[in-house]
């Protein structure tokens, strides 16, 4: 039995850490609405109409968990059929949580704290998401391994988007109080921004000498 490198433990242990916020708060709106919960202005749009929000959960909670483990490099060299059936269900779930995401932006009605720059927001990084993930599956398809990864670190990058957000707003309301509209748009934004800026800094970073070799292993195991 192969061994596991200490970056395929601390990396997806890293991303399943940071991702804990948003996935539990998913687990709780789901034993909100299986359990009866009080409806509350609050809530009142998800138990109206469910099943978006239930979709949305459950998908970006395996894309999030099941997606730490694609930046593993030890396992993706290693269980190359592995890499290949869970990058499948991870499009499938992030398409998913992309359009439901969008979905729930454009027909629940908006609570109070969303307003129109917040809404606007949430439609580009939606939709940036699931465009992000189609470039990446079209360039593995063409066997773009570099071009394959740069998309999908670009679109996990999004996708993990509550993570950071769940960390500037806790910041914000540490610091100064509770956000406004604007406030709360603007952090947001402002948590995508970095989770593209670090994943930009992840796809164009000088190789080490050994990452060319495991770029062209890979592309061979797709064949």
């Amino acid at each position: 039995m192969a061994s596991f490198t200490k970056p395929d433990k601390l990396i997806p242990a890293a991303i399943i850490l940071f991702s804990v916020i948003p996935v539990l708060g998913g687990a709780l709106r789901l034993a909100e609405l299986g359990g009866g919960a009080e409806i509350t202005p609050d809530n009142a749009r998800f138990f109206a109409s469910p099943v978006p929000v239930v979709v949305h959960a459950v998908t970006v909670s395996v894309y999030s968990v099941l997606g730490a483990f694609q930046f593993a490099p030890g396992l993706r060299r290693r269980r190359p059929g592995w890499h290949r059936a869970a990058g499948r269900l991870l499009v499938l779930c992030g398409l998913i949580g992309a359009l439901s995401g969008l979905w729930m932006t454009v027909f629940y009605p908006k609570p109070a704290d969303v307003g129109t720059l917040l809404t606007g927001v949430r439609l580009v990084f939606g939709t940036a998401w699931a465009v992000f993930i189609v470039l990446g599956f079209a360039a593995i398809r063409r066997r773009d391994v570099a071009g394959h990864r740069a998309w999908m670190i670009r679109g996990f990058a999004i996708g993990l988007g509550a993570g950071t957000q769940a960390v500037t707003l806790t910041a914000w309301h540490v610091a100064v109080g509770e956000p406004d509209r604007l406030s709360n748009a603007l952090l947001m934004l402002a948590a995508w921004l970095v989770n593209l800026a670090v994943a930009e800094w992840i796809i164009r970073r000088p190789a080490s000498p050994t990452r060319p070799a495991r770029a062209g292993l890979a592309l061979r195991e797709t064949r």
